[in-house]
């Protein structure tokens, strides 16, 4: 990709596409505000890289002290598009110059069906489908599950292994790892079971085979009779980019249909061109029954979904189904903008791209390090996972190590799995090339500064 073509996707060229380091990181006017940050904001709202910014586009983050940071993280997928994309930042004016809410509840809208019509045709399978409109993946989530109770008369639920649904009770009860997501906050959600994911690197089971060990326990413990929805990461964010095994989410799907259990794929992360498809389920052709999406949808502004077969969705009782600021005008503005810019410019295709020279940059660095154990993911969702050579241990020591170099020079990186031991990356899809490598030069040289 060309530098023209990424200031075309910023907003313009007003912000270079470099790594520039001016002080240390984070530097004085970051530190000073940091310190305000403690006063003000409760402890509990962490802070990966307290760095303070003021402009960001293409594959770069520009902080109060001038300095240019390379963006890895896309602020956990959600700027795939880039942080201000001309269809974007066009449609949100515009929006925000003729309102800015009214509540679709009270009185609708074009663009809450605009972005309903968009998610009807874009997300997996041609059957006819409706959605429901939210704020956040963790409210998608909790909405898919309240769904699937009303349209199938059951109450449990099924989440995996490594599984993270959000922040709220229902979905902390659905997210296995406790610190710190669920530490001190229960009790929890009841009728929620948790189920063995296909977890190629640790129990190198073909997808078929673990498929069967999951569906086992679900049989055995939950019983078939009481289940309403299996939830599944078709690739897991939070708990390590866990890329099941092929042929595992096809049998899952299918023993669901045998048993008129409704799937839904959790397509926050893995939504929205992030995986080199549109979505991480049509990568092996799974038609889930209901999709949730959030992060990747709207460019920056706080949109979710709940997209599903139009007779379940349309099982639940009018005024079931909604909430104040669902839908709102502006975020469907920007998410018609993102989801222009994704087809104009291919997204998808660029997806598929960086996923190749991730890979390979990957690849090398495993090479040359034995605690990388496992390069995964799929397109602009990569990850290595850190353990001690030749073994499955964790090294989550090592981890933070070389996230913390990286972080030192000028490239944001994201830590995440049950151990804190892997390493993902989910770039903008707007950045380039150049940018990309010297990113990875980074990323090499810590894993070199820390052996």
């Amino acid at each position: 990709m060309t530098q023209s073509t990424v200031a075309s996707r910023t907003g313009g060229p007003a912000l270079p596409q470099e790594r520039r380091l001016v002080t240390e990181i984070p530097g004085p006017g970051s530190l000073e505000r940091l310190e305000r940050k403690r006063a003000l904001v409760a402890d509990g709202v962490g802070t990966t890289l307290p760095v303070f910014v003021t402009a960001a586009g293409g594959g770069v983050l520009v902080d109060v002290d001038g300095n240019s940071l390379i963006d890895l993280g896309s602020g956990i997928a959600v700027t795939t598009v880039g942080n201000a994309a001309p269809g974007v930042v066009t449609r949100v004016q515009e929006q925000v110059a003729a309102f800015t809410h009214t509540c679709f509840m009270v009185t609708p809208y074009d663009g809450y069906l605009d972005v309903c019509a968009a998610l009807a045709e874009l997300t997996p399978g041609d059957h006819a489908k409706k959605s429901a409109l939210f704020n956040s993946g963790a409210e998608a989530v909790e909405n898919a599950v309240k769904i699937a109770r009303v349209a199938t008369g059951r109450d449990a639920v099924v989440a995996f292994d490594h599984a993270y649904h959000g922040r709220t009770n229902l979905t902390m009860a659905m997210t296995a790892k406790n610190m710190p997501y669920k530490q001190g906050f229960g009790p929890f959600a009841g009728e929620v079971y948790r189920a063995p994911m296909s977890y190629p690197f640790r129990d190198g089971l073909a997808g078929e085979e673990a498929a069967a060990r999951t569906l086992d326990v679900v049989e055995k413990q939950v019983g078939t009779a009481n289940l309403a929805c299996v939830v599944i990461e078709p690739i897991q964010g939070e708990g390590g980019f866990v890329v099941p095994a092929p042929g595992f989410l096809p049998a899952l799907a299918e023993w669901c249909r045998r048993n008129d259990v409704l799937l839904v794929a959790d397509e926050i992360q893995s939504g929205f061109c992030r995986t080199g498809d549109w979505f991480a389920c049509d990568h092996e052709g799974v038609v889930p029954d209901l999709v949730t999406t959030a992060k990747g949808i709207a460019g920056g502004l706080p949109l979710a979904g709940v997209t599903g077969r139009a007779e379940i969705m349309d099982a639940v009782h009018v005024g079931g189904l909604g909430g104040t600021y669902g839908g709102n005008p502006v975020a469907c503005a920007a998410a018609l903008g993102a989801i222009e810019e994704m087809r104009s410019h291919d997204l998808a295709g660029r997806a598929r791209e960086i996923g190749t020279i991730m890979h390979e940059r990957l690849t090398g660095i495993a090479a040359e390090h034995p605690v990388v154990g496992d390069v995964r993911g799929r397109g602009a969702m990569m990850a290595v996972e850190l353990t001690e050579p030749g073994t499955t241990l964790p090294d989550p020591v090592r981890t933070a190590a070389i996230s913390a170099y990286c972080h030192s020079q000028g490239v944001v990186t994201l830590t995440c799995g049950t151990w804190g031991n892997v390493f993902r990356f989910l770039p903008p899809l707007a950045i380039s090339d150049a940018l990309l490598h010297e990113a990875f030069d980074v990323v090499a040289e810590a894993f070199r500064a820390t052996a």
